[in-house]
């Protein structure tokens, strides 16, 4: 059995509002020197049989990420 990441985030050009909000509330909490975040997801698929990287990218395709509006990559965990 495999276990496959899938990490999704927003393309470079999208506005990202979370991020934006972290970024503002952590020098609050000490981290002065954070100029900026991006919000993602990350999703951990095990996958038994098959092509596990082919199974996670058509997965990420058909449901976990928003091609118009995110970017997504997949690697497997040692």
């Amino acid at each position: 059995m495999a276990r496959v990441i899938v990490d999704v985030m927003p393309k470079p050009e999208i506005l990202d509002p979370q991020g934006q909000a972290i970024a503002r509330a952590l020098p609050s909490l000490g981290f002065d020197n954070v100029t900026s975040v991006r919000q993602g997801k990350r999703f951990e698929i095990e996958v038994d049989g098959g092509d596990p990287l082919d199974v996670a990218n058509r997965a990420a395709e058909a449901m976990l990420a928003n091609p118009v509006i995110e970017d997504f990559t997949v690697r497997i965990e040692d």
